[in-house]
């Protein structure tokens, strides 16, 4: 079965090669793909020296543009399943196969989570989470114990669709919205380490606003979304 990892990088130089070479050298199995998003470091420089398999988009558009051109190069090269995997060091490729057999039992999508055996830790960050937890459980009667994790797997439908549809963003409301429609989502405990260089783009403010607007999104604005249905079955 063909995997593909979706690593986007937005100015992640100190710690691209890092993980794509962990990734390479003891992970030979699975293919992978970076997704350059305009970076105005040197991530695409060190991708072109090194030859690793790039996509370098000339523009900043941000994480669903970015992975939705690596789901797009996923979907035209014929792969059973992809992963969105973070270019900061802070995902593990050894749960890759723990969440690949997972999807054997019949799931859509699977969620690398932090949480199926282990609790949250009461900060600012996780309150958020849970709030977002409570949203999609409300909203779908499913418990996502780990909603705003990057690290997700995909199966071959579920690649399509996304590869297809302009606004399926790799959020929790996405998420929320494709359990709703049918789709069978599971999660897989996994440990993450801290990011290994650089800022996240989520500080204290930016991390308010992006629960307030997942959550909205989830309670009042999924319900009005619509699904095409001759796309799905295409897929």
């Amino acid at each position: 079965m063909k995997t593909l990892v979706i690593i986007p990088a937005y100015n992640e130089a100190e710690s691209i090669e890092n993980v794509v070479e962990t990734l390479t050298h003891h992970y030979p199995q699975f293919d992978y793909v970076v997704i350059n998003d305009g970076s105005v470091d040197s991530t695409a420089k060190l991708c072109y020296i090194n030859g690793y398999n790039l996509i370098d988009l000339p523009a900043n558009l941000g994480l669903a543009g970015a992975f939705q051109t690596g789901l797009r190069y996923a979907y035209e090269n014929d792969y059973d399943y992809t992963l969105q995997f973070d270019a900061d060091g802070q995902h593990k490729p050894e749960y890759i196969q723990p969440m690949l057999e997972a999807m054997e039992q019949g799931y859509d999508i699977v969620i690398g989570s932090r949480f199926v055996t282990k609790k949250k830790t009461f900060n600012l960050r996780m309150l958020g989470s849970f709030f977002i937890s409570l949203a999609i459980k409300l909203t779908t009667g499913q418990t996502i114990k780990d909603p705003t994790s990057g690290m997700r797997l995909f199966n071959r439908n579920m690649t399509a669709e996304f590869a297809k549809s302009l606004n399926y963003g790799p959020e929790p409301d996405t998420i929320s919205y494709l359990i709703k429609c049918g789709a069978r989502v599971g999660e897989v405990q996994v440990e993450m380490e801290e990011r290994q260089a650089g800022e996240s783009y989520l500080n204290f403010s930016r991390s308010i606003a992006y629960m307030i607007r997942m959550c909205l999104s989830i309670l009042l604005i999924q319900w009005f979304r619509k699904r095409d249905k001759k796309e799905v079955k295409k897929a």
